[in-house]
């Protein structure tokens, strides 16, 4: 099963240690009494656990929840320490995570406010 998940309206992460133990009903419990956010909601959530070098990705495509489990074989995250906090982000933000990058890239052009003239 590939699906293309570009269209996903919000791309949450969990941030913190999950126990990766839990499956689709222990996370989407925790994403419910945890973060007060609807788990049937067309959004992606993501955790990760103490070592940084695997994590679950959860999400419901209308007739059934999907679970990704990815453990990498070379490298760690760069995931979030902030325990009890959830983050919406972006496509872009999601890329740089997945490719061992930290959320916040200090060389990138950050988005600008509108202007006047």
């Amino acid at each position: 099963m590939k699906q293309d998940f570009t269209s996903v309206k919000n791309i949450y992460i969990i941030c913190g240690k999950t126990d990766m133990r839990k499956g689709i009903d222990g996370l989407a419990t925790l994403i419910q009494d945890s973060f007060e956010l609807d788990p049937y909601s067309d959004s992606i959530f993501l955790f990760s656990g103490w070592s940084k070098d695997r994590y679950k990705c959860l999400y419901f495509d209308g007739d059934g929840f999907a679970m990704l489990y990815k453990r990498l074989d070379n490298g760690k995250l760069q995931w979030p320490r902030d325990e009890n906090e959830v983050r919406n982000l972006s496509q872009q933000e999601l890329r740089w995570l997945l490719e061992g990058l930290s959320l916040q890239q200090p060389k990138a052009i950050a988005k600008s406010a509108k202007g006047v003239f």
